[in-house]
């Protein structure tokens, strides 16, 4: 499979999380509670998954191709880290994960509408993520895109969420999950599309992982609670060890 057809495949795997976040709202028959322990417990495997992948793999791998320049890697990564603390939090106030319970706050003109944007945002820089990883080894791309993909399915629930609870129906929800679905798959060709030079994009992808792992999803399994939601950030890094020791054995 030529590299195109690789970031093609994935692109295409990582939107189909999302689009299958927004069925689980807006055509699943759960009840509400059911559908949010489901959701906190990918965002919990999801948060140690990818604090793991960033810190056991991106970040030396990120070391060994500075060549001696790790502050300026170091500096991309923070960029990355602030690129989504400003579009999250400061453009798009009201943005978390998780179902959205609060009508009344999406409901103010603006709020939805800002959220989704930053979304999308967010969704482009998961592409740049998972093509950064493929185009510097395919382990790496591996690696990233199962760390991803794990939380795509919270993401497209998340916005179907935010136009349901602003009373825009289910249309305006498959139009906002599409809308993020496909800002991934543009992050990722746009790597390979305008050729970015990736020891840049893969530590600057480091910050955005980081930042979504330890920023966006911890905080949302810290405020839940329970002993077993924080037990599965554990299985999260579980699982990538083991993944990591079967790509090891597989791909060498």
């Amino acid at each position: 499979m030529t590299q195109f057809l690789q970031l093609m495949s994935f692109g295409l795997l990582a939107a189909a999380g999302n689009i299958l976040g927004g069925l689980l709202i807006t055509k699943s028959h759960d009840s509400n509670n059911s559908r949010r322990v489901q959701l906190r417990y990918l965002i919990a495997l999801g948060a140690g998954f990818m604090l793991a992948a960033v810190f056991l793999e991106v970040i030396p791998e990120v070391a060994s191709q500075s060549q001696g320049r790790m502050s300026v890697a170091m500096g991309w990564l923070l960029a990355g880290y602030l690129i989504l603390q400003l579009v999250e939090h400061t453009i798009a106030p009201h943005f978390h994960f998780g179902e959205e319970i609060h009508s009344e706050a999406m409901v103010k003109s603006g709020v939805a509408t800002t959220a989704i944007v930053a979304f999308s945002v967010h969704t482009f820089f998961d592409g740049v993520a998972i093509a950064s990883g493929l185009l510097t080894s395919f382990r790496l791309g591996i690696l990233l895109f199962v760390a991803i993909l794990i939380h795509k399915v919270p993401e497209g629930s998340t916005v179907a969420s935010i136009m349901l609870s602003s009373g825009r129906g289910t249309r305006a929800a498959w139009q906002a999950t599409l809308l993020i679905a496909t800002a991934t798959f543009a992050g990722m060709l746009s790597v390979k599309l305008i050729e970015l030079d990736v020891t840049y994009t893969l530590p600057f992808s480091a910050g955005v992982t980081l930042y979504v792992a330890a920023s966006d999803l911890i905080p949302e399994v810290n405020r839940e609670g329970g002993a077993r939601t924080s037990l599965l950030v554990f299985a999260g890094v579980a699982f990538f060890y083991l993944a990591h020791l079967l790509l090891q054995t597989s791909l060498g």
